[in-house]
Formats: C-alpha cells, structure tokens, sequence
C-alpha cells in the first residue's frame, strides 16, 4: 500500500498552529471544548467559528502536500462509492471516488486519521492515492449515493420470511413491538428513502414476479425493485390501518391519510390505494410541513405578471381560475394567494379535496363523497356564511361550475382550479360544462396557466450547444439560429445524483379577461375569443414563457419539450 503523501502521525492542532491558520490561544480553546463536549477537533473549530470548514481543508492540503477536491464539481461514479460499505463510509468520513489501473482515489475528511487509513488499506487491495474533502460535502454525497435500497431489499427479505404468518399478524403489529416488526421497519426505510431524495410521491405497485416502488423526484420516477411480490399484502394491509380504511375491501379503490415522523421532518401522507390486476397499488403523497406556505413573490412569476395578478386577487369580487395538470403546483399557487388574502378583516373559506396545509382563520372544509358531501353542496353552504373569499378545490362539475360562477357575481371572490392545457382553452372548458357565455363573461377576472420545469442544477451547469433537431425547432419557433442564445444543461454532480437536474420552478401563463374579451364570450364566438386573447399585449404562451426559461440558462431545451409538448 502506499499514498502520495507517506502518511504519519499528525497532531491537527499543532499542524494547524505551526502554519499559522490558528493561534495557541484559540487552539486551547478549541481543545477545553472539545475536552466538554467531544468530537473530532476540526469539528470543535469549524462549530466554534474559528476556522470554516473550505478554511480547514486547504490548510490541511498545503500543510500535508495531499490534492484538494471540491465534491460539488466532482462528477460521481455511484457504483464505485458503493465499493466501500456505508457503514465504513460514514464512522471513517471516507469515500472511494475512483478507480484507474488499480488505483484508489479516496477522498477523506480528515487526512491526519490514520484509524481510518488502516481501515482503508485492510478493505482495498491496491494503491491509495488521498484526496481532501469538505465533510459536509462528504455527508451530503452519502445521503445521496448510499440510499435505502439495501435496507429497503432487507427488511423486505425479513418480512417475506415473516409471511409465514397470517397477514393480519403481520401488519397489525402492536405498540410494543411495532419497531421491530420488518413491515413498520420496511415502511419506516421507504419513507427515511423518499425525505432523502425530497420525493413527492411514492408509488407501491404490485407485477406478475416483482414488486416495485418508485419515487417522483423533481417530477420524474425513479424505480427500486424488489424480487417477489408476496410482501405488498402485508405492507397494504398496514398502510389500510395507519389511514384508518376498510381493511377487508380489497376491490374497491380507497382513500385516506395519516401522518409520519421522518427524522426531523413531519409528514402528511395522503394515501390512494387501487386494486389492480396483480394485487393492490398504492400511492403516497409526502406533504412537508415544515416546508410551509410559499409567499405569492416565491412562486416565480416575472414581476410585471405578479403585479398584474397581485391587482387582480384584491378585487372585491369575481374569479379567478388557476389550471394545469395533475402535480403542476396548482394547490401551490392557491396557497399562496390566499395566504397574502389571509386577514383579520377577511373571512375566508376553502372546499378541499383533501385539506393540504392548515391556514389560521380559515374554514376549511374537507369533501367526503361517501356521505355525498361533494364540492356543490359545500359551495352552496359555504355562500350562506358569508365568506369574503371562496376556494373551491376543482371545478369538476357543472353544478359547481354555476353556483361558483354566480358567487363570484354577487360580491364574493372565487379561486378555483381547472384541468385545461393553457389559460385560453379554459373559458371553452367552463362553457362545455354548461355555463352560458355571459356568465363566464361577467365572473371570470383571470386564469392562470403553470407547469413545474425542472432547473438546471446551479453546481454543475454548463453550457452547450444544441443538437441539430433542437436548431431546427429552435429557427421554426424564433425565426433566430441558436447562436443566438446561451442555452445550459448539467453535466450530473453530487449535488443532483448524477440527473443534471435539481429543483423545480414554474412557468406561467396569464390570461386576464379584457372588456374585449368578454363581448367575445357573450356572443359564444370561441374563435374570436381565442384569436383576441393571442393578440393581447403582453400575453406570453407556456411553450414562450418555458422557453424564456431555457434561454436564461434555469432550464434545458430537453425539459422545455418535456413540459409543454404541442404548447410550443
């Protein structure tokens, strides 16, 4: 074995004294406090604001002769890391990051750890060449690369073995023993998984042999397979009872909800569970709750849109619609509008399917269609408590179509959601579900249309050069070559897993509703409607505005086809 520096014996403080990045006095400091409250020193001196931690790992570097490398620009080979167990990993602070002609670059937190350095060479049978790393660049890259996979195969394994047992033995495990039993402990590392990689949802889904379970990360699914689908009865039957549903209906598909502690984080889950043809699928929604509400200028928007919209939802009456598909931040949105509504001055009231976040001073009320408590009967109520404000979850109806309609003529403002492609198909959606033009017409103030693109991630972004179909659109769409514009896409990194991608933000189109516009709706004349609306000054399309979104560099020309499809 050998490395580049010849390791030996270091003492961190003195090292660090005699090249003069410390002084004795803050030495003696940083050891009394340590001596209090243990750890490692460099620990002690980064938590005491002596030295930051970029500070301590090029001091080390100098000091030692040994390479610094910034795990934030280092591209990541996942199942080169994996070489080392987690364990080993995470007590050393180490990390194999490469492997060339039998060589090993390590990279280490703590160069000066020789415990760690034998533990090394007892594991890998070849060359070690050490690298310095940031530690919370080394954490952050754990999380990221040793996911739950081999636990989650684990605890699957065990419960498998478990099943010898009835079902109900298994999964209705009692208070005591409730964290030992494999389907709390399996469930527990699918949802430990899912907080680690920030997913939204988590998919359960039953096939002829396997058992899969996918996570939407950043709108995407990524996919964990598990051999053998024996289990998913066992773990349905435990989701059935923390949601409080019909443990014996396994052939009609339900819903429910229950909340979970994820280390630091409390979680809402939202629960859909469908029969299918190999069993029962779930779906679980993660709802973050310290995450909160997000503030109408967090959104995204440019900034003459959110004036234009903050004008707009102070109106003393009428409605507003905000549409999109399924995920694409439209509850967000509400969220938001109403949170800057939310006075003392203000009754609000919100019909949810289900109640999302919980807002002081609002009603909110929950539909429940098992006792025919729909989004029309609770609007019809909601009317006769004087509310200054409605929010309707979704126009799914025409009943609620018209009574939402004609509460927004009669001095109440409402917010509600609808399923359309873009703001300009949505007054056509209201009157093909039976609202008469001049109802639209006098109600309607606006509609917004979003999507959620994912962001090019900020660390390792870089520019490039579109392909030749991407030119080709890029000409057809803008009349311009590219040469024009400074396109970006990200070359994968620690920070993003590898995917080029991270975050999401969202694009808008905004349509209000002109004195024009409302002669157009009157007369029925959707044609002229629609041709009107195109024309209005500064009225921007998703396919522009997400196109706009690429050409400042937060998005890429893949993820703009993604997201918007025809709408460009």
């Amino acid at each position: 074995m050998s490395n580049q520096s010849g390791l030996r014996k270091f003492k961190l403080g003195d090292l660090l004294v005699e090249s003069k990045e410390i002084t004795p006095e803050q030495l003696q400091l940083a050891l009394n406090t340590q001596k209090d409250q243990g750890g490692k020193l460099g620990d002690v001196l980064v938590n005491l604001g002596i030295m930051s931690e970029w500070n301590l790992a090029h001091a080390l570097s100098r000091q030692l002769n040994i390479p610094f490398l910034d795990l934030k620009k280092h591209s990541i080979k996942p199942e080169i890391i994996q070489k080392i167990p987690e364990r080993l990993a995470r007590r050393y602070r180490v990390i194999l990051l490469d492997i060339v002609d039998g060589n090993y670059l390590v990279g280490m937190a703590d160069p000066t750890d020789l415990v760690a350095y034998d533990e090394l060479t007892r594991k890998l049978t070849g060359n070690i060449k050490i690298a310095i790393v940031i530690e919370a660049d080394l954490l952050h890259l754990f999380d990221v690369v040793y996911r739950k996979t081999e636990e989650i195969t684990s605890f699957a394994a065990a419960l498998k073995e478990e099943m010898v047992q009835s079902e109900e033995q298994v999964a209705q495990v009692d208070t005591i023993s409730a964290d030992a039993a494999p389907v709390v402990k399996l469930l527990n590392s699918i949802f430990e998984d899912a907080v680690q990689v920030s997913a939204s949802d988590v998919h359960i889904e039953p096939d002829e042999k396997i058992l899969r379970i996918r996570q939407r990360v950043d709108g995407v699914l990524q996919e964990h397979i598990l051999p053998g689908k024996e289990i998913i009865s066992a773990l349905v039957l435990r989701i059935k009872l923390m949601s409080n549903m019909n443990i014996s209906e396994k052939r009609l598909p339900q819903d429910g909800r229950f909340a979970v502690q994820v280390k630091d984080h409390n979680i809402d889950v939202r629960v859909a569970i469908m029969p299918v043809h190999f069993g029962e699928a779930v779906v679980l929604r993660l709802l973050d709750q310290a995450k909160g509400i997000l503030k109408l200028e967090q959104l995204g928007m440019e900034t003459k849109m959110m004036e234009r919209v903050r004008q707009l939802i102070h109106q003393p009456n009428g409605m507003i619609l905000v549409t999109g598909p399924t995920g694409s931040g439209k509850t967000t949105t509400l969220y938001a509008v109403l949170s800057e509504l939310n006075s003392i001055e203000k009754k609000i009231i919100t019909i949810e399917d289900p109640v999302e976040y919980v807002l002081p001073r609002v009603n909110q009320v929950q539909v429940n269609p098992a006792i025919n408590l729909n989004f029309s009967d609770v609007l019809r109520s909601a009317v006769r408590h004087d509310p200054d404000i409605i929010m309707v979850g979704e126009m799914r109806d025409e009943e609620t179509v018209r009574i939402g309609l004609r509460a927004a003529m009669t001095g109440h403002m409402v917010y509600s959601t609808l399923h359309t492609n873009d703001a300009i198909s949505s007054t056509v959606r209201l009157m093909d579900m039976g609202a008469e033009g001049f109802l639209v017409a006098g109600a309607l103030r606006g509609v917004i249309a979003q999507r959620l693109v994912r962001k090019v991630c900020d660390n390792c972004g870089t520019h490039y050069t579109p392909t030749e179909q991407e030119k080709v659109w890029i000409k057809g769409f803008t009349g311009h070559e590219h040469g024009s514009f400074n396109f970006k896409k990200g070359i994968g990194c620690s920070r993003c897993n590898n995917s080029g991608y991270r975050g999401r933000m969202g694009i808008y189109e905004f349509l209000e509703i002109s004195p024009e516009l409302a002669d157009t709706l009157r007369a029925n004349d959707s044609n002229k409607f629609i041709h009107t609306a195109q024309a209005q000054k500064d009225f921007k399309t998703l396919g522009q505005a997400a196109f706009e979104c690429a050409i400042a560099g937060n998005t890429t020309l893949t993820e703009v086809f993604r997201i918007t499809g025809d709408l460009v």
